[in-house]
């Protein structure tokens, strides 16, 4: 079985949305089905259709978190140190061109979300970064071109 890094919150946040989707979205998408199922012909009925793909969706969901739960490997971010980059580590960068500064953290494929500030270790961005140290220049590769990167700060919390 492979495994995939995770932090723990991120473990944290796939448990929650599992049981979130288990006990309350599963139960509410099948009474809805029962209600429209009440109103008479299903194939003339909307609410019926769309309930019905929302419980696929909910359904395939639960699958991927089943799958993606057990082949966690939760890393202990709060015990690493250092200045360069590594899983778990919190990113100050500057583009060197715009010199717009964004932080990012490294963290697993499962748990990335850019909304809010995270980036999958797979990223170009994130497999750019690993092993450098503050103070190093980075190429990054980006879909207009390369673009150069100046990191600024490296923290693990």
């Amino acid at each position: 079985m492979q495994k995939f890094p995770m932090t723990a919150e991120g473990l944290a946040r796939l448990e929650e949305e599992l049981r979130h989707l288990k006990t309350e979205e599963r139960p509410a998408i099948i009474r809805a089905i029962a209600e429209a199922r009440a109103h008479g012909d299903l194939s003339e009925n909307a609410e019926y259709h769309a309930a019905r793909e929302r419980q696929s969706f909910i359904e395939g969901r639960i699958a991927e978190l089943e799958a993606i739960i057990p082949s966690a490997e939760v890393i202990d971010t709060s015990r690493l140190s250092g200045d360069q980059v590594r899983f778990g580590a919190f990113v100050t960068i500057v583009d060197e061109e715009s010199e717009e500064e964004k932080t990012y953290r490294i963290v697993g494929a499962f748990e990335a979300d850019m909304k809010q500030g995270s980036i999958s270790i797979s990223s170009p961005l994130a497999r750019a970064l690993l092993g450098k140290k503050v103070g190093d220049s980075v190429e990054v590769p980006a879909p207009g071109g390369a673009r150069s990167v100046e990191i600024t700060a490296v923290a693990f919390r």
